[in-house]
């Protein structure tokens, strides 16, 4: 069976991949570079209807929804937010990754118990708000609640959805102040991943396997 990885080309996503193909999975990595298995821009719809066509009749065990940006970052209140920023950031982190859940569905459901792993981040918690980067807080927020009702839904066909924060990452996005390695967060979204299980569907959870604030 297959692992799809959304976002693959870079940084968490390019990581994962490489970890499931050592240890021997088949893994479709997509992403906007040629560099990609399948190239797909997931704010582009017609997009994910081109990678479900593309898998065929393969049974999909896994697909993680790690596509994402970080656009409004250094923004401030008086000026900045704009409103092209809030559509390309909604299509990108929210929009993209419910059609690509969508569209893969008859894929997750051929391989019988599946997951789906939603990448959001700490900022999407609303009991934690320290304020700023508006755009981004509220769409990882946005996919946060999209994975829990998503994990009621599915939940009767045995399709796990579980929703992770994967730690402040020395990435393009995180920089290189970050707190952890892209190996450690790869490392620990494994051992999340593979701990997800329809008893624990709908969790929000940390790289590091904390229960995360809601």
């Amino acid at each position: 069976m297959t692992i799809v990885i959304t976002g693959a080309s870079r940084g968490i996503g390019a990581g994962l991949a490489e970890a499931y193909r050592a240890l021997g999975r088949d893994v479709v990595g997509t992403g906007r570079s040629v560099a990609a298995d399948v190239q797909l821009d997931v704010a582009n719809p017609a997009g994910h209807n081109e990678l479900a066509a593309h898998l065929g009749d393969r049974p999909v065990e896994m697909l993680v929804c790690n596509a994402g940006v970080f656009l409004d970052r250094g923004n401030d209140l008086e000026t900045g937010y704009g409103a092209d920023l809030w559509a390309q950031s909604f299509a990108i982190n929210v929009t993209g990754v419910f059609l690509g859940i969508q569209a893969l569905l008859p894929a997750l459901r051929r391989a019988g118990s599946s997951k789906i792993c939603i990448i959001s981040s700490q900022m999407a918690s609303s009991e934690v708000a320290p304020g700023g980067s508006y755009i981004y807080r509220a769409s990882k927020a946005a996919v946060l609640n999209l994975g829990r009702n998503l994990a009621t839904d599915l939940r009767a066909e045995g399709i796990a959805v579980g929703i992770y924060h994967p730690g402040y990452v020395q990435t393009d996005m995180g920089g290189q102040g970050a707190d952890i390695t892209t190996q450690e967060s790869v490392s620990g979204l494994v051992q999340r991943f593979d701990a997800l299980s329809i008893e624990t569907t709908g969790c929000f959870e940390t790289w590091d396997g904390r229960a995360h604030p809601m």
